[in-house]
């Protein structure tokens, strides 16, 4: 029996949901089920009566909970406070970012943080948010820049930034390419490529939910992960896509970023930012690092 599996059960307990659980834990479902199946296997006994639908503790699995959540808080705990006591001897913060502020906000925010507190050095490591909460958790990050997740760990302090801004990527020879600015009803029945839910899941809702706003249901013509993918397969007119205005930075020929007017700014500034670090957790670098941050704060939104 290993504190990892203690930890993935619990998390599976918690949500009741294999897919949701291994969402928060950063790891996919099926070695989710994998770390369940060696707990029972430890402890010889069912612990989950589980089909494709349903999740249910079984009477030992009740019983195992109390016991497993006291221990996974006492370890997170230990691992809090030793990190905690050690920010000082570091030389550097690290920061992990989603590619949305890897590519607007961080390279500002460096740029200040050299100008106003120089002596501080940032190592930063770009990843998605499914995977850097659970890196920050761990203590293996100090600050992270994420989209707000569904569920929040207690033991995150979540400060939400600002809404980057929605637009629409559209191949050069699509009929709509000539406009200026689109509304989300003229998107109606035109073939979406979307991000992939497991890794980016507010991305894809956000899609999802703008057009259910609209009455309108999404033909997915593409499910992609990365922007960079996203956006040559626009290009080669696979289908649209809806982005933050960041990606119109990447080098890809043959596509056109069109912002939505301004009627309808009220349903697509829906991409919030946020900054994410850990409760309790004493880091003066972290600290001037973010208050940097807050005064630099508006101009930061004025780009986004």
């Amino acid at each position: 029996m290993e504190i990892r599996q203690l930890r993935c059960f619990v998390t599976v307990a918690e949500h009741l949901h294999f897919g949701r659980a291994a969402q928060s834990l950063g790891i996919l479902p099926a070695s989710l089920g994998r770390e369940i199946r060696l707990l029972e296997e430890a402890l010889g006994t069912r612990l989950m009566e589980r089909t494709t639908r349903h999740v249910a503790l079984t009477e030992e699995g009740t019983r195992l909970l109390a016991d497993a959540r006291r221990i996974v808080s006492l370890v997170d705990e230990v691992g809090q406070r030793f990190h905690g006591r050690r920010p000082a001897e570091r030389r550097e913060i690290r920061v992990g970012a989603i590619d949305s502020a890897a590519a607007g906000l961080i390279p500002r925010l460096l740029h200040d943080l050299k100008d106003q507190e120089p002596e501080i050095s940032v190592r930063l490591l770009e990843d998605k948010g499914v995977r850097l909460l659970p890196k920050l958790l761990s203590g293996r990050l100090d600050l992270v820049f994420v989209r707000p997740p569904e569920t929040l760990d207690r033991r995150i302090r979540l400060r939400r930034l600002f809404n980057e801004t929605a637009v629409v990527a559209v191949a050069e020879g699509h009929p709509l390419a000539a406009r200026q600015t689109i509304r989300i009803g003229e998107l109606d029945g035109e073939p979406l490529i979307v991000p992939d839910r497991r890794f980016r899941p507010h991305s894809h809702d956000f899609t999802i939910k703008l057009f259910a706003d609209a009455g309108l249901s999404v033909r997915i013509a593409q499910v992609a992960d990365e922007k960079q993918t996203i956006v040559n397969l626009v290009a080669a007119g696979i289908g649209l896509a809806i982005v933050p205005l960041w990606t119109s930075r990447l080098a890809v020929s043959g596509v056109r970023y069109i912002p939505f007017e301004a009627a309808s700014q009220a349903l697509p500034a829906q991409l919030p930012l946020a900054a994410a670090w850990l409760r309790g957790v004493r880091d003066p670098r972290r600290d001037r690092l973010l208050a940097v941050l807050t005064r630099n704060l508006d101009d930061y939104a004025r780009h986004a």
